[in-house]
């Protein structure tokens, strides 16, 4: 999941505890959170447009997709006036904070690790706020981070 780190941080979620992940407006990424984000998952919280831009921390997936109410919000950036109160076109997912890296993955260094390749988040014309994540490439992000978080079992699913 993508945030610039000016609009919200990884330190925002931090004193956030739980929050809404709003505003996405994107079809594709919509659906990776409506129906491919299952309660508990971890996801690589990325600073988009940085300094550095990377991977900064470790969020979880807090219950169920849900309407994101701000496509109802008349005065907010993200009003939209064709969605019905009936059938929500835009949904949300509410994120939990897990682990703010002690230095944030460059993305230089995320494309420079063969470990890496064939990442979504890594090629060209990947703008997606929302993306998936192989449980191996989720894994060595971890490595590298030298994280505390603990993958159990199967390891993560696409988020």
């Amino acid at each position: 999941m993508k945030s610039e780190p000016d609009v919200f941080s990884i330190d925002d979620l931090k004193k956030a505890r739980v929050t809404g992940w709003e505003g996405v407006r994107n079809f594709q990424a919509r659906n990776y959170m409506r129906d491919s984000m299952k309660e508990g998952e971890l996801v690589l919280f990325y600073h988009s447009n940085g300094d550095p831009s990377g991977v900064a921390g470790v969020a979880k997936v807090h219950g169920a997709p849900i309407p994101d109410p701000t496509q109802f919000q008349k005065k907010h950036e993200y009003y939209d006036a064709t969605s019905p109160k009936d059938d929500p076109r835009w949904m949300m997912r509410q994120v939990e904070f897990v682990e703010r890296f002690d230095a944030v993955i460059p993305l230089e260094v995320l494309k420079a690790d063969p470990k890496l390749s064939g990442m979504p988040l890594l090629q060209k014309g990947q703008r997606l706020s929302v993306q998936t994540v192989t449980p191996a490439h989720f894994a060595r992000v971890l490595e590298l981070a030298k994280s505390k978080t603990q993958v159990v079992k199967k390891g993560v699913s696409p988020s």
